[in-house]
């Protein structure tokens, strides 16, 4: 599948530029860090490890500030859901997220996001608690 780049200005910032491509099952896209304070933790980020942000995507839990770093993997910033406590999220590639969710809960694993859509056409993602307590998110097509 070709990719499908694009990059614009808005505002005095740029927009990160965004991929399209084929699922690598179990791969990890991207990490997600879920911050009491999702700005300061951007601009600590930002400033001390170097990372990139385009403009924030507006979600109906607040800002979600999407990054890059190295040789552009892509990081998230969030608000933390309580009684989840800040940390980080790996989120795993899937061919189908509501199959993988259900497959995870049948094996072990506790709910904690269910399957939504991600807006703007990025996708589906979910997050489970693995045995052991340890947060994976799922993300991929519906």
């Amino acid at each position: 599948m070709a990719a499908k780049k694009s990059t614009k200005k808005k505002s005095g910032s740029r927009k990160l530029a965004t991929t399209i491509r084929k699922i690598r099952p179990g791969f990890i896209s991207h990490t997600e860090l879920a911050s009491t304070d999702p700005g300061a933790t951007k601009a600590w980020c930002r400033k001390v490890l170097g990372w990139k942000f385009g403009d924030p995507m507006q979600t109906p839990a607040g800002p979600y500030h999407m990054g890059t770093f190295g040789d552009n993997t892509a990081v998230g910033i969030r608000a933390n859901n309580p009684p989840e406590i800040p940390g980080s999220v790996p989120y795993c590639e899937v061919p189908d997220i509501k199959a993988a969710y259900e497959r995870a809960l049948k094996a072990g694993a506790t709910g904690v996001f269910p399957p939504d859509e991600i807006p703007g056409g990025n996708r589906w993602i979910a997050i489970v608690q693995a045995p052991g307590g340890v947060a994976i998110g799922l993300w991929g097509p519906k």
